[in-house]
């Protein structure tokens, strides 16, 4: 006969071994997936396809020497959320990204927009991130970041001065990709599922979107189909904005 007494000490013992296996298969369950998310990203942005973008720039292309993927895959790991979902969304959304900063850098060639300097963009009716004097705020970086309420949030969300120091956006490759990530997130990546035409809209819609500039459009449009076709996957309904 088995008695009580033992049982009652073991009991404890036994609640903590049936919690420890309850957690282990939690993450037995769920870190392949978030580890197959993350390594997804980098499989399908090979060096071949980073290559195959950077190497277009024609001309004195400062961003030669500045991007580089291995900062993008870097900047990437602040953004798990980045390129998640089926293999087919991953890649389409991937393929959306870098359709976007080949047609914002000309391939990759720009860290700053062209006479950015010359150009105000200081919205002075945002008082959250108020402008400060002497700083500029016009485009740089992968997906050219302007305006002082995009530098002054991705800043404090990354972890650099935006405000007092928006330069770093073009001094710092990896905070550069993170900037251009940040506002992906932020602004793009909850409407990716509507097609590649509501990101054009999110990113520059008032300027370039119901037939103002189809050019442009239609240029973000190719960039994007090659990519995904590079990636061998479809590029989806709803091309244009």
């Amino acid at each position: 006969m088995i008695s009580v007494g033992p049982l009652k000490k073991m009991a404890p013992f036994g609640r903590k071994n049936l919690l420890g296996i309850i957690l282990a298969g939690i993450l037995a369950g769920f870190l392949p997936e978030l580890i197959s998310a993350q390594n997804s990203v980098a499989d399908t942005v090979t060096q071949a396809f980073f290559d195959g973008i950077i190497n277009q720039g024609t001309g004195n292309c400062p961003g030669k020497s500045f991007y580089t993927r291995a900062a993008f895959i870097d900047a990437v790991g602040s953004y798990p959320e980045f390129g998640t979902g089926t293999s087919d969304d991953s890649k389409r959304e991937i393929a959306a990204f870098f359709a976007h900063v080949t047609h914002e850098t000309g391939f990759l060639c720009k860290i700053e927009e062209d006479d950015g300097a010359s150009k105000d963009y200081c919205d002075e009716t945002n008082t959250q991130y108020p402008c400060v004097a002497g700083k500029a705020y016009y485009g740089r970086g992968p997906i050219q970041l302007s305006w002082n309420y995009n530098y002054g949030a991705a800043g404090n969300s990354i972890g650099f001065d935006g405000l007092n120091a928006p330069e770093t956006v073009a001094t710092d490759v990896t905070v550069s990709f993170k900037s251009a990530l940040w506002f992906w997130m932020t602004n793009v990546h909850s409407v990716i599922g509507q097609g590649f035409g509501a990101t054009i809209r999110a990113i520059n819609g008032d300027i370039e979107c119901d037939g103002k500039r189809p050019d442009l459009v239609n240029a973000r449009v190719g960039y994007y189909t090659n990519y995904c076709n590079q990636f061998g996957v479809s590029p989806g309904d709803n091309l244009t904005c």
